[in-house]
């Protein structure tokens, strides 16, 4: 105060911001010559300050979001920065003021702000939970256009969904009304949550009627206000009710689509003339809708997939015995069940014959709109349970296998310790907070933290801001400033090297321990070959921070392998930086906060205690590991060219015969043959090695009999599931399967486990393959893939009797293309008229740079 007084600043601090109390802040204008409004968002203050100061003899300038010739000055688009505040006052002070140390300090603050952090390589942003109703919600028919509003369903606009605009609650649908005059769009979808519809959006719906617009309300009936935490929609609210209030309001068409039609009979208490429709049917239904005039209405009746998983924890839901499994042997990797479902608890397998599926049964919240996507690898397993993680060590070892480990050196608290907690929404980063938060209450420390979390819940990127001192009047701002974190504990990868996270670390003062764990973001749900910038993450927050004051850390693998739960892996974070003397607080203290959360007590301060001994040993700790038994654990991957080929020859020898294995390796024994002769032909082997392979290895009825014949499948099964089961196997036979009317591809089927004897009969019948009596071979889509075996094998010879310097690089392209072909049926088929458009254009390229070499 003191220093504030010698520099001429007041500080009127407000408690009502609405509206504001014309008297006092009249009384501390007098005297001042400038105002300097501070608040988040949007200016609500500082117009208030002008109107009051308005008519005073003496009236300041009052500055805020504009500064004194009218320019931006503290933003209202985004949150404030402790930094940008402080270069804002310190600059307006010194324009009355002489302080060399006032300054020092703002030169010091201004070169922080130039020291911008670069672009993320990938960012976290947020996305529909798996199995959420938005996943098939959201979508509309092929030139279709749909407006969002409040809700979950508002990141509809951030996948690909032809879905734009925003509102305030209550208000969808209403700036259509106004732009339906102007535009040519004959008819919009406008989405619109159960509880938002009950508070208000009822009134817009009359409103769409009464102004004679021409768009379909897609309501969302999930049962719960979702984006704030799942909570019941206050009053009685059903889905008869809302059929038969639209119907009074004037909606010219009411259907009901569900994923479970049959709960509903005869007697539902449906308005007259509503229909219900299966889920499946949806795109048809609403392409049907939109041609009706008029305010239609589509109520869409599924429960909220986070809502379903509290409830059946809590055993007030179904939970049906039944869960999706990939046969990753027959995966293509296609994505196509991505596409489908939109579901980020499908997730890529790395394998050594190329990137496949599988389901992360933690996370999957049986909505199985994954098992639609058209590939035979699909199968649910009914009946039996999940088997539990086990911890790598048991209780008992545990105390006998480490010394008793010694307190490190804390830091100082000669001023306020900032650390910065990033991470996963929903996956305890908060309560990593609290912790610290309490701890630091017991040890008689002052703290003061702050949550950002926003859409975090929705598997977005969440940030807790933690300031720890000595005592409360040194703690400025619960926030961090730019280059305010001594410790970044990151909790995600992708949140650590993001911009909100980097702009918060300095090289020489901040330190952090950072979580490897590949946890790939909603991109990859439309993107299959989406690739985790692992190297570029790794490469920002080096930068930023500098290597030796980063430790990038496996503490998913490790904790989830010690505790049979990947929950506990932000606790093991903690206990490492811990005993690294990062946190300047006793681990008696963080113990205690822990027991006083109440939440998996033992777990939490198991691996907090994990995190320490691995802190200071980590290759003890690696010792003790075994991973935990899941059905996808991966074979290793070839780590030689002459392994690569090995494995592919043995393949190939069971896939047919030991002269179908040869023709393969006559053709890569050719190009090994011409890569030796020149070093710049390196990997022309194996591209072809590896290419050749894929399309010689085409996934016939024989070759998915053989997969699923062979028991390799089922024992991975039998890791993952313990009791009584059934597996049933979603196919659709080429010969046998029908038609979807709606878009003329192949309709999948469930069959039951008797289809195991028919695969075990094909894999036998597979020597018929190719021959005459192949009556799988004179379909199509078996032509397509023998001609693109003889069109690779004549491209080969063709690179390698004319590959050089010059045009090695276009000879690769081409060579790799069939990594593109994936997928079964009419999905492989998009994908080969892909390929071969490439295919031509790259060829065309090759051979004009073969003759232009030539001619020079």
């Amino acid at each position: 105060d003191q220093r504030a007084k010698q520099l001429g600043v007041s500080i009127y601090k407000v408690g009502m911001t609405w509206p504001l109390e014309p008297l006092g802040i009249t009384e501390f204008a007098q005297g001042l010559k400038k105002i300097l409004v501070v608040e988040e968002k949007r200016g609500l203050l500082e117009p208030q300050v002008k109107d009051i100061l308005y008519s005073t003899e003496h009236r300041p300038v009052v500055i805020g979001k504009k500064d004194e010739k009218g320019f931006d000055l503290l933003r209202s688009n985004a949150a404030l920065e402790p930094n940008e505040i402080a270069i804002a006052i310190a600059h307006r002070i010194l324009e009355s003021t002489s302080d060399k140390i006032l300054e020092d300090l703002l030169e010091r603050r201004r070169s922080l702000a130039l020291e911008s952090p670069e672009t993320p390589a990938m960012e976290r942003t947020p996305y529909f939970c798996s199995g959420c109703p938005h996943n098939s919600g959201t979508k509309v028919p092929d030139g279709s256009v749909a407006l969002s509003g409040i809700g979950c369903h508002f990141m509809a606009q951030w996948m690909d969904r032809n879905t734009t605009g925003y509102t305030q609650m209550g208000g969808e649908g209403a700036s259509w009304i106004g732009e339906s005059h102007f535009v040519d769009t004959p008819h919009v979808f406008q989405n619109i949550g159960d509880g938002t519809y009950f508070h208000s959006g009822f009134l817009a719906i009359r409103a769409s009627v009464a102004s004679g617009a021409n768009m379909t309300y897609k309501i969302l009936f999930n049962d719960a206000v979702a984006m704030t935490g799942g909570q019941h929609v206050d009053g009685q609210l059903s889905v008869p009710q809302i059929t038969r209030q639209v119907t009074a309001e004037g909606a010219t068409k009411v259907v009901i689509v569900t994923d479970e039609p049959e709960k509903y009979g005869s007697n539902a208490g449906f308005a007259p003339g509503v229909t219900v429709h299966h889920r499946d049917d949806y795109n048809h239904v609403q392409k049907q809708i939109r041609e009706v005039p008029g305010v239609s209405v589509i109520v869409y009746d599924q429960t909220c997939a986070s809502e379903k998983r509290r409830r059946r924890k809590r055993g007030t839901f179904p939970d049906p015995a039944k869960r999706a499994v990939i046969n990753d042997a027959v995966c293509e990797g296609c994505g196509d069940c991505g596409v489908q479902s939109n579901c980020v608890s499908v997730t890529p397998l790395e394998t050594e014959f190329g990137r496949k599926r599988s389901i992360d049964q933690s996370s999957c919240n049986k909505d199985f709109s994954c098992v639609k996507g058209f590939c035979p690898s699909f199968v649910t397993v009914h009946g039996g349970a999940l088997k539990k993680g086990q911890g790598a060590v048991s209780k008992n070892e545990k105390a006998d296998l480490f010394p008793v480990l010694s307190a490190p050196v804390l830091p100082s608290l000669t001023e306020p310790y900032g650390v910065l907690v990033n991470g996963i929404g929903g996956t305890g980063v908060v309560t990593i907070g609290a912790i610290v938060g309490m701890a630091a209450h017991l040890e008689s420390k002052s703290f003061a933290g702050m949550d950002m979390a926003g859409l975090a819940q929705k598997g977005g990127a969440v940030w807790s801001h933690l300031q720890i001192a000595s005592c409360q009047e040194d703690l400025k701002s619960a926030r961090l400033g730019f280059a305010g974190a001594s410790l970044i504990l990151g909790c995600d990868f992708v949140t650590t090297a993001s911009e909100k996270t980097m702009e918060l670390g300095q090289n020489g003062k901040t330190f952090a321990i950072v979580n490897v764990h590949e946890q790939m973001t909603g991109a990859f749900t439309r993107d299959k070959n989406y690739q985790f910038p692992r190297d570029g993450l790794k490469a920002t927050i080096s930068k930023r921070l500098g290597e030796d004051n980063v430790e990038f850390v496996e503490a998913t693998r490790i904790a989830t392998a010690l505790m049979g739960n990947s929950i506990a892996s932000n606790m093991f974070m903690l206990g490492y930086a811990y005993q690294k003397g990062l946190l300047p607080l006793g681990h008696e203290a963080i113990n205690k906060a822990i027991e006083m959360n109440g939440a998996a007590v033992e777990m939490n301060k198991s691996a907090f205690l994990w995190g320490r001994r691995a802190s200071v040993d980590l290759a003890a700790v690696e010792r003790l590991l075994k991973p935990k038994v899941v059905a996808e654990i991966p074979e290793r991957q070839s780590q030689t060219l002459d392994e690569i080929i090995k494995r592919r020859f043995d393949f190939l020898s069971d896939y047919q015969n030991l002269d179908y294995a040869k023709q393969y390796q006559r053709l890569v024994d050719r190009v090994r043959l011409k890569e030796q002769s020149g070093p710049t032909l390196k990997g022309l082997t194996e591209a072809v090695a590896r290419y050749y392979f894929k399309l010689m290895a085409y996934k016939d009825e024989y070759e998915v009999g053989r997969l699923y014949a062979n028991g390799a499948f089922q024992k991975k099964v039998d890791q993952l599931f313990e009791g009584s089961y059934k597996i049933r196997y979603h196919l659709a036979p080429p010969l046998f399967a029908k038609k979807d009317p709606e878009t003329g591809f192949l309709k999948k089927k469930e069959f039951g486990s008797w289809v195991l004897g028919a695969f075990k009969i094909l894999s036998r019948m597979r020597f018929l393959r190719g021959t005459a009596f192949d009556i799988f071979g004179w379909t199509s889509e078996r032509k397509m893939e023998r001609q693109l075996i003889e069109d690779y094998r004549l491209l080969v010879e063709e690179i390698t009797d004319s590959v050089n310097e010059t045009n090695i690089d276009v000879a690769m392209k081409l060579l790799s293309l069939p990594e593109e072909i994936k997928g079964f049926g009419h999905i492989k088929e998009a994908n080969v008229i892909q390929v071969r458009a490439s295919w031509q254009d790259l060829l065309h390229q090759y051979r004009t740079s073969g003759e232009e070499r030539k001619a020079a």
